[in-house]
């Protein structure tokens, strides 16, 4: 099991952190007091391989003091369960900088004092939680991009491909767009099995109706260009950050070339190494 305790500067970028763990799989829990880790340890440990992976956010709001924290691992190191803590931080001017935008409240304001003080009396506070930490990452300058992909260089499994999941979906147009598209794509130009009466009632799932879409110069020639820039736009995708992406391809009913055009595209995109799923939304409303 991956053990991963979340710590560093109120600020700096951890509930952003938090969010791309949990994208790539693991089991995140906020704020959670010391005393309770190795129980909680103990008990994924115990169970399903859904807690194989997790990651625990424990900071200045737990209390001014990390001895509970060190105790704890000490605990998990006793149990035999592997620990690693990530260290999240920002430059004192920075985190003053977001709060202000922000308005928020730092949590050691809450019995006075300026925000600098706040800043620089956390930051010294954490400095032996920080010496202690595996990983440490400085958000100074970078964006949410860039912070997905320095996580995902720590701790994703599979390559880059595996932190985007892809969803393609076969839609009609008569019945609206889908509105969580991406991409949408428009294969109403192909010929349509509609009209072969032998074929009207398949769809494009059924090897006739995927074979006639399939024989046509058109399709080929299209499914050539459209793989091209779908090879080219994934990777771009990834690099920016984008967690999910949705390709809609449509046609007139989405009972046959749309479907057809979304199976081979979803297996081109596996076959590119990404997480790819396939949906048609439309395909059994005409039968």
């Amino acid at each position: 099991m991956e053990f991963i305790v979340i710590s560093g500067l109120s600020g700096a970028g951890k509930s952003q952190v938090s969010s791309i763990m949990e994208d790539i799989g693991y089991f995140v829990v906020d704020n959670m007091p010391a005393p309770l880790i190795p129980k909680f340890a103990e008990l994924c440990m115990a169970g399903q391989a859904e807690y194989e992976r997790v990651a625990i956010v424990c900071d200045i709001r737990g209390g001014q003091t990390f001895d509970g924290l060190f105790s704890a691992l000490s605990d998990l190191t006793e149990m035999g369960c592997d620990h690693k803590i990530l260290y999240v931080e920002a430059s004192p001017e920075t985190i003053i900088k977001r709060y202000k935008e922000t308005r928020h409240l730092h949590p050691l304001q809450q019995s006075g004092g300026t925000l600098d003080e706040a800043v620089h009396q956390e930051r010294a506070i954490l400095e032996p939680v920080r010496r202690r930490a595996e990983y440490v990452v400085d958000t100074t300058v970078l964006s949410t991009a860039k912070l997905r992909g320095e996580i995902l260089r720590l701790f994703g499994e599979g390559g880059p491909q595996q932190a985007m999941r892809v969803n393609v979906t076969s839609f009609g147009f008569k019945y609206g767009i889908p509105i969580e598209a991406d991409l949408v794509f428009d294969v109403r130009f192909l010929p349509n099995p509609f009209y072969i009466a032998e074929l009207r009632h398949q769809t494009g799932l059924d090897k006739p109706v995927y074979d006639f879409v399939f024989q046509d110069k058109k399709t080929k020639s299209f499914m050539t260009h459209l793989e091209k820039l779908i090879a080219f736009l994934l990777p771009q995708f990834v690099e920016e950050g984008k967690a999910a992406l949705v390709i809609a391809v449509g046609c007139t009913g989405g009972q046959h070339r749309s479907v057809a055009v979304t199976r081979a595209l979803a297996e081109f995109i596996r076959q590119k190494g990404y997480d790819a799923s396939e949906n048609h939304r439309d395909m059994t409303r005409a039968r």
